[in-house]
């Protein structure tokens, strides 16, 4: 009896150092995301005060898009279902189309992908305000080029913000290794 009480105060030790011992997600970029206004699926202003003391998952898009976007959204639709009764989590994919994707073609997307409710704001704005925030608080590249086919080029990261606006990583949407990353990082931020 002694015996298998000491096993299981060296198993407990060994747990408690090893969770002491697990480093936490770093800070990627110097700033937290900067303050913002964007129009939503539903026609209303939504600010950096939306999203304010919870996680969440951005990314850019275009609805239009046929390359990577669909399975980009596919794969933050699959984290959404996840999170989806969790008021912690929220996702905030951002329109880079800001000539064509109206808020009604972004309620006609968000349908489309059986989404309804607050937790996933689908927004657009000018293409300062889009463009802008990706490169200096996403650290994303997103540009217009009208040599390629749908006339825009942007990556397929997921960026995970934290509950303090910070940057705390960036995943590639079509690595799944990279996507099982950003599912255990979230539930490390939700422990934080």
């Amino acid at each position: 009896m002694k015996a298998y009480n000491l096993f299981r105060l060296v198993l407990v030790a060994i747990s408690i150092l090893s969770c002491q011992s697990e480093k936490p997600l770093p800070v990627l970029g110097n700033n937290p995301v900067a303050d913002f206004r964007f129009v939503n699926q539903d026609g209303i202003s939504i600010t950096n005060k939306t999203f304010e003391g919870k996680i969440y998952i951005a990314n850019f898009f275009f609805t239009s898009c046929t390359t990577i976007c669909p399975s980009m959204n596919g794969v933050v639709k699959g984290i959404f279902e996840e999170y989806k009764s969790d008021p912690e989590v929220m996702f905030l994919s951002h329109s880079i189309d800001f000539k064509y994707d109206t808020p009604s073609r972004l309620k006609d997307y968000a349908k489309r992908l059986a989404v309804s409710g607050n937790q996933w704001q689908f927004v657009t704005g000018t293409k300062e305000s889009i463009y802008g925030i990706a490169e200096k608080s996403y650290m994303s590249a997103v540009t217009e080029d009208s040599t390629v086919k749908e006339n825009f080029v942007h990556q397929g990261y997921l960026l995970l913000v934290d509950q303090k606006r910070r940057l705390r990583g960036a995943y590639d949407s079509d690595s799944e290794e990279q996507v099982t990353q950003l599912r255990n990082d979230i539930k490390k931020l939700l422990e934080e």
